[in-house]
């Protein structure tokens, strides 16, 4: 049995994860203003993090893959985020800034897979739904509560104490991690069952299933291999789609009906930000477990839906003040999105060695996407307006509804059945 202090560790280090990484928010933007940086600058800045972000996607997952203790991946990552916000706010000139940007790009990407396949360790394959949909639950809830903090502490001290705060929490983050204990046998994750052995004695047999047990994997699969499945290719398309359509909305909807307001557009805008958060800590529980009852495909139509329709509200919307209630959308979507992402690797490749490699390639579709969605959007309403940008932004994610109803394969319980397939005389 999972010690159940493991699992209160676990919802603690998503919580105090969470904290950190709002630290790299807009507030790296507002930080830098402050320090004379022009737009441009700030840019450039910003798009390096991003950058060293996609890169390292891949290599991040393999890198986890590789190694043996996770715990460890999830601790030297949260130190080099640490180390990342102590260069902000020690020093916001240029090297320093540049080298946070590639640190805390690489760590996160470490960061995430680490942390998937910590849960993974904790709690198996079966019951990997519904704890992806609490890890989603507390991490909302700590992106919230730093968002909060962060803006007191920006307000009231200096936008500089927003990083030496981002350090700081990510202490709290470290105990957490200490204190969870995964399973006894070898902690490498994801695994394979190892061939079957004749039991000594029906005492000796575990109630645990083979895919669930702890087993270093015999023979990683290659990532020319992975690469052919039909069920990653297809979900990456719909990730690029996601994200197209996404990543540019809330921002092309708030700089165009904030722009003539007073001193309440930081609260519209932490607002748009903060109720999505709420939405997913309400949501994320109940999408993993109805994952795991309706399957996988069920749950993607209806948090893909709701991007064309989001869109096209935004389209339409002239009040600031309904940017509030349209962002609860987005809330729908991203508790999906968070949950499905790691739960769909696991059904890909959870059994193959290759778990956090996937989650990798994922992340990896996901900023090509957000990277065209803002480049594409920006240009589209500079020269043809926002409302076309906006319908852009809806046909995106239409297509991505579609290609989840015609071509997503359904991944739940994938790797069983084709486990079965390969062994008729077994029947």
């Amino acid at each position: 049995m999972v010690n159940a202090r493991s699992l209160r560790a676990l919802d603690w280090l998503n919580f105090f994860v969470a904290n950190v990484q709002t630290g790299f928010g807009p507030f790296i933007a507002s930080y830098l203003a402050t320090h004379k940086w022009t737009q441009g600058e700030i840019g450039l800045a910003l798009s390096v993090g991003t950058i060293s972000a996609m890169v390292s996607q891949v290599p991040g997952g393999a890198a986890v893959d590789a190694l043996r203790n996770k715990k460890a991946a999830a601790a030297w990552a949260i130190i080099a985020i640490i180390a990342s916000a102590v260069l902000l706010a020690a020093s916001p000139t240029v090297l320093p800034v540049m080298a946070a940007e590639v640190f805390h790009g690489f760590a996160s990407c470490m960061l995430v897979p680490a942390m998937a396949a910590i849960s993974f360790a904790l709690v198996g394959r079966s019951n990997l739904g519904d704890r992806l949909g609490r890890n989603a639950r507390w991490a909302s809830i700590g992106s919230a509560v730093a968002a909060g903090l962060m803006g007191l502490t920006g307000e009231y001290f200096s936008a500089r104490a927003v990083f030496w705060l981002t350090a700081a929490l990510a202490m709290p983050a470290l105990v957490a991690l200490v204190m969870i204990h995964l399973p006894n046998a070898s902690p490498a994750l994801p695994r394979v069952p190892a061939a079957p052995k004749p039991p000594r004695d029906e005492a000796a047999q575990s109630d645990t299933p083979l895919d669930d047990a702890p087993a270093e994997p015999e023979d990683r699969e290659t990532i020319f291999n992975l690469l052919r499945d039909k069920r990653l290719l297809v979900f990456a398309a719909c990730v690029v789609l996601f994200h197209l359509s996404n990543a540019a909305m809330l921002n092309l909807a708030a700089g165009e009906v904030t722009a003539g307001m007073g001193d309440n557009v930081q609260l519209v805008i932490a607002a748009c930000i903060i109720v999505p958060q709420a939405i997913v800590a309400l949501l994320s529980p109940w999408v993993g477990r109805t994952a795991e009852r309706w399957g996988r495909r069920p749950i993607l139509l209806l948090g893909f839906s709701a991007l064309p329709v989001r869109a096209l509200l935004f389209a339409g919307v002239s009040s600031p003040y309904l940017l509030v209630p349209v962002q609860m959308l987005d809330g729908l979507s991203a508790a999906v999105f968070g949950v499905m992402l790691p739960l769909i690797a696991a059904d890909v490749a959870g059994g193959k060695g290759r778990y956090n490699l996937c989650i990798g390639l994922f992340g990896l579709a996901a900023g090509i996407g957000a990277t065209l969605s803002t480049s594409l959007a920006g240009f589209i309403a500079d020269r043809f307006g926002n409302a076309v940008s906006f319908f852009g932004l809806a046909g995106a994610g239409a297509l991505a509804v579609l290609l989840v109803w015609a071509a997503m394969p359904e991944t739940r319980n994938a790797d069983a059945q084709e486990k079965t397939e390969a062994l008729p005389e077994a029947r």
